[in-house]
């Protein structure tokens, strides 16, 4: 606690009190008035009047007292409950991270050559220009696009190295903000919980257009096209490539047609988060479909890359921004806009993830390995996913369709589960999750699989 200093002027001689002495008893103020005001140049300085002895007291009054505290991270919150919890079985289905059949996070072995790679290089750590570096530059626009795309010939692409995918999609909406006065974001309900944070903090108007359907825990496209053709001529439509997070439900290759009509006859331009290109299916271009689908067509396009997951990059923070634009004059101005947005936001981005990307994508056996890797990690998932499903099917005898389950795809599951029943797995199973019932099937093992389902089923059924 911070000590007060006292100092008094009366009629009599000066004298100079400490707190302490206060407390003693030295001095005596009965029969007095009390006043406070502030000292003129201090703001941390009290004057109080007692009669006619003034008293100054100095006050360590903070001036960030409005700070209100914010509320924790629902994703990021649910490890930090995971950690307190000292229970055995516990399970931590909160994070989209990849864990291995052990639960032990996972470094890719390719990751590890492409490290020593560089390490053995000796490159130096001068700063990257705003726009990144541009070997990754040129490798992830390739991968999304594919490296004989017409659009990447034509220098149609304005591609800039972000923060990850968080950061990539900060960009974009920084530049919407500034360059489409008024231009409102559809983002999907319901989506990657980040989202909303983006736009709100870009001060991007956003509204939801349909896309999960409680009854049949699956996508519910009528909903969803009518309020894409509902929305104001000229929006933006947040898409997600593939894997939709949270409910691993992605539409079919007809279906993504129809949106592509839809989104061309209202003139709507579509913008892209790609967080999980391979690490859904297990391979790159099946993954990048929609978004080639798209640009086929001749439509400007928006989209936003991650290397989090795919190649395990998760605190390196490698990801990009790309707009796909009608000419290369117009992605030239749109590139110098984005470098512009992103010098005073964080100057320039890293550059070790950036160089480990371009490594492993520039050299053919590397990619190869990369390659195999991600279907190992597809794979593995997907093993989980089916294990899931069998083990809800037997132990479930009501009758219930679980089959659900199967139909979704990557890393995660949307398990239908309202908050009560979330909490149940939580305080009664030990399995953390987030409160909108989806689960991480990348934190799940084999073995754990029937422990989980008999939780799902206890949840679903006992709790309303």
């Amino acid at each position: 606690m911070a000590s007060s200093v006292f100092s008094l002027a009366s009629a009599t001689p000066s004298a100079s009190l400490s707190s302490h002495d206060i407390e003693k008893g030295k001095l005596n103020l009965r029969n007095t008035s009390l006043c406070f005001k502030k000292e003129k140049n201090n703001p941390f300085m009290k004057i109080k009047s007692f009669g006619r002895i003034s008293m100054v007291v100095a006050s360590n009054v903070s001036r960030f007292e409005g700070i209100t505290m914010a509320p924790p991270d629902p994703i990021l919150g649910v490890s930090e409950a995971f950690k307190a919890d000292n229970h055995e079985l516990k399970l931590n289905l909160g994070v989209g991270a990849y864990r291995t059949e052990e639960l032990e996070p996972y470094v890719l072995d390719v990751v590890k050559k492409a490290d020593k790679l560089l390490l053995e290089k000796g490159e130096n750590r001068e700063y990257l220009p705003i726009e990144g570096l541009a070997a990754f530059n040129k490798v992830t626009a390739d991968l999304l696009f594919g490296a004989d795309n017409p659009v990447i010939k034509q220098q149609r692409v304005a591609t800039v190295q972000g923060l990850s995918g968080t950061g990539s999609l900060r960009l974009a909406a920084a530049l919407i903000e500034r360059y489409f006065p008024g231009g409102e974001v559809l983002i999907s309900s319901p989506t990657w919980g980040n989202h909303k944070n983006i736009f709100n903090d870009a001060k991007v108007p956003w509204s939801e257009y349909r896309y999960y359907d409680p009854k049949t825990v699956g996508l519910d496209f009528e909903g969803m096209m009518a309020d894409i053709k509902a929305a104001p001529e000229g929006s933006f439509i947040l898409l997600h490539g593939c894997a939709h997070n949270p409910t691993g439900i992605d539409p079919t290759p007809e279906q993504w047609e129809i949106i592509a009509d839809v989104i061309q006859e209202k003139n709507h331009i579509p913008f892209f988060d790609i967080a999980y290109q391979g690490f859904a299916s297990g391979s790159l271009g099946a993954d990048a479909a929609s978004v080639r689908m798209f640009v086929a067509r001749g439509m400007e396009v928006i989209a936003a890359q991650s290397y989090s997951k795919n190649l395990g990059l998760y605190a390196e923070r490698i990801g990009a921004i790309n707009v796909v634009c009608s000419s290369p004059d117009a992605a030239a101005r749109v590139k110098s806009q984005l470098k512009r947005i992103a010098r005073p936001m964080y100057s320039n981005p890293p550059v070790h993830g950036a160089r480990i990307v371009a490594n492993i994508v520039g050299d053919a056996a590397l990619f190869k390995e990369w390659n195999a890797e991600m279907e190992m990690m597809a794979g593995r998932i997907k093993n989980v996913r089916d294990k899931l499903f069998d083990s809800l099917s037997s132990e479930d005898k009501s009758g219930k369709d679980w089959s659900f389950v199967l139909k979704q795809i990557g890393m995660f599951s949307f398990t239908g589960l309202n908050k009560a029943q979330c909490d149940n797995m939580t305080t009664k199973w030990h399995i953390y999750m987030t409160k909108d019932g989806r689960i991480s099937l990348a934190g799940l093992s084999l073995a754990k699989c029937e422990y989980l389902a008999d939780a799902i089923i206890d949840s679903y059924h006992n709790v309303s």
